[in-house]
């Protein structure tokens, strides 16, 4: 079987031989790289639009499923797939590793070196983490040195803990991004993380001095941790590994809202906030908020499309809202 295989501006780049049996998207790209030497990680295929398709603005069909057999998708011999080189990439796990190993280092630099950067050191000499949350939480005061370190140790578990889920939690439906993502991650991630953690571990920083309010803010910043980390698990066992199945996802708050780990990660920050008061920490909190609403209306959206309750399908259920319950 002999595929044509275009440019999106039609222009024929080679044509390849796939077997005329059960051929495979994974197949054809297979015979691409070994044509055109494009590594099949760079290759976006997609079938061509007829004239009518373009006029009504339809998008191209996608061959995303490696596994999916060409026939699936209508080929036939001498018909054409069109491709796309997406340049460089680079694993989505790899990404999130680096991404969120820097703001895991970055804030306790800041705290253990606060002499070499600052040319001083907090009030409340170099309390251990026993007495520094026992003080933040018991206490009716607490050194600014204690408020420091109770901060800087919430903020590494939470990177730690999304070093965590991306090694071992999370199934990432693309194998690949572009490699410019990194760079742009990279940027927002370690550069809040500076900036945070500038402002939270100066030796001028004002602790909150509400004993309430910081004991209200670490119970809301651990439970919503814990919740969030809940979510990503149920998330995981939706989805077979090595697989690309998509399912609507039920129990716990996913009964309520369609992204609850944002919800929860959002709320966690809010949290931190709640018992650490940085300017910064709060224009965090709200650069992530605004991403996490666009990506959940497009998740939202997406899962109420495919789960139409036709041809066997499940019905998205129509209560769930999109972030907050019972509300938007």
């Amino acid at each position: 079987m002999k595929v044509t295989i275009q440019s999106r501006r039609g222009k024929e780049i080679a044509v390849v031989t796939v077997p005329d049996k059960d051929a495979t998207v994974a197949d054809l790209k297979k015979a691409i790289q070994a044509t055109i030497k494009t590594s099949e990680a760079r290759q976006r295929l997609t079938l061509p639009l007829s004239s009518d398709s373009t006029k009504k603005g339809s998008k191209p069909v996608a061959l995303t499923d490696d596994k999916a057999t060409l026939s699936s998708f209508g080929l036939k011999d001498k018909d054409i797939v069109v491709f796309k080189d997406l340049g460089p990439q680079i694993s989505w796990r790899l990404v999130f590793v680096i991404e969120y190993f820097g703001p895991m280092i970055i804030f306790p630099i800041l705290y253990f070196g606060q002499k070499f950067i600052y040319g001083a050191v907090s009030p409340g000499g170099h309390p251990t983490l026993q007495d520094a949350f026992k003080h933040f939480v018991a206490s009716p005061t607490v050194t600014v040195r204690e408020a420091q370190l109770v901060a800087t140790v919430c903020w590494f578990l939470h990177f730690l803990k999304r070093e965590y889920e991306t090694l071992f939690v999370h199934r990432f439906s693309n194998g690949t991004m572009p490699l410019r993502n990194l760079f742009k991650n990279c940027t927002y991630y370690w550069g809040f993380a500076l900036l945070v953690g500038y402002y939270a571990c100066h030796p001028l920083y004002t602790p909150v001095a509400q004993q309430w309010q910081r004991v209200l803010g670490l119970a809301i910043f651990t439970v919503c941790e814990i919740c969030n980390y809940r979510c990503h698990a149920i998330l995981r066992d939706l989805r077979p590994k090595g697989s690309k199945v998509r399912k609507v996802p039920h129990g716990f708050a996913f009964e309520l809202v369609t992204c609850p780990n944002y919800m929860f990660e959002i709320s966690a920050w809010f949290g931190f906030n709640l018992m650490t008061h940085t300017v910064m920490g709060v224009a965090y909190m709200l650069a992530g908020a605004g991403q996490m609403w666009v990506w959940a209306v497009k998740k939202h959206r997406n899962y109420r499309r495919e789960f139409d309750g036709k041809d066997g399908r499940e019905l998205y259920p129509k209560n769930r809202k999109i972030l907050i319950p019972y509300l938007l």
